[in-house]
């Protein structure tokens, strides 16, 4: 979401997934993806965010005169068809940001703009109504000891709708090794979650470097 203290926008959901292992096991993470839009989070389920959680939050930046303009991410959880917040944030989240920026159609920076300048009432959020996901590609052995400085091979098969973030990676003469845990995200939009799902396998399975671990089974739950 952002906020110019006044108003909101709300941007596109995002629903991550934070264990190393696959069906949601193992140690936490960073995030080893996330899928955007969320299923579950239909119309009725987002009218109970909007009420009961984020109209309070502004309503509460107001009444303690916090002068606040931003994002305001709220990491939620689902109990009994019913949302509960987790955590509050002064930024977006990683992975979701790798989701949910490739699905705003709009000029982030006019809504930045906009939010700057107390004007959110004004403009809009236009969504590409595709699914996007991204998986992410991590070092052996994250997110315990992890050896970084592997090449990186594959990262310039991404074709129309998919895309590479770099994470822990960094250029080192004129090779791109490894520098980090998360090494790379393989972001994708397709028509379906299936589809875009398929896309993130075909442009993470590309990518190469010696330990690379990713989980197969991102959305696993809603394919």
């Amino acid at each position: 979401m952002l906020t110019d203290g006044k108003n909101y926008l709300l941007l596109p959901e995002a629903k991550d997934y934070k264990r190393i292992g696959e069906g949601d096991t193992g140690l936490n993470t960073g995030g080893m993806g996330a899928i955007s839009p969320v299923p579950f989070a239909n119309e009725e389920f987002m009218q109970k965010v909007k009420t009961r959680i984020i109209e309070p939050t502004i309503a509460g930046l107001q009444k303690d005169q916090l002068d606040y303009k931003g994002f305001v991410f709220f990491g939620l959880i689902k109990v009994n068809e019913e949302p509960f917040v987790i955590e509050y944030n002064c930024r977006m989240g990683d992975p979701e940001t790798e989701v949910v920026v490739p699905r705003i159609e709009n000029d982030l920076v006019e809504l930045l703009q906009a939010t700057a300048q107390q004007k959110l009432d004004t403009v809009r959020v236009d969504m590409d109504r595709r699914n996007a996901t991204t998986i992410v590609a991590v070092s052996g052995g994250y997110p315990n000891d992890y050896k970084s400085g592997f090449p990186i091979s594959g990262l310039n098969l991404a074709e129309e709708d998919s895309m590479i973030f770099y994470a822990g990676a960094k250029k080192e003469g004129n090779k791109v090794v490894t520098n980090g845990g998360r090494v790379v995200c393989a972001t994708a939009l397709g028509e379906n979650l299936a589809e875009a799902l398929e896309k993130s396998k075909e442009l993470v399975e590309a990518i190469n470097f010696e330990g690379k671990y990713y989980r197969k089974d991102i959305g696993f739950e809603f394919v």
